[in-house]
């Protein structure tokens, strides 16, 4: 997968939410078991995704 650093496109826009402590851990462990261990921000993006396809 292409690296996700640098500045984002432009047609994005930045959200922030809070989250509870054990939700982030969740995120964070789900992100260990990636092949390319993605930022949590790239993870929750793919879960996100994920989501959305269905």
């Amino acid at each position: 997968m292409k690296s996700q650093k640098g500045r984002p496109p432009v047609d994005t826009a930045a959200v922030m939410v809070r989250m509870p402590v054990e939700m982030i851990a969740a995120i964070d462990k789900l992100r260990r078991e990636e092949e390319d261990l993605p930022t949590r921000p790239e993870m929750i993006r793919r879960l996100v995704e994920k989501s959305l396809k269905g």
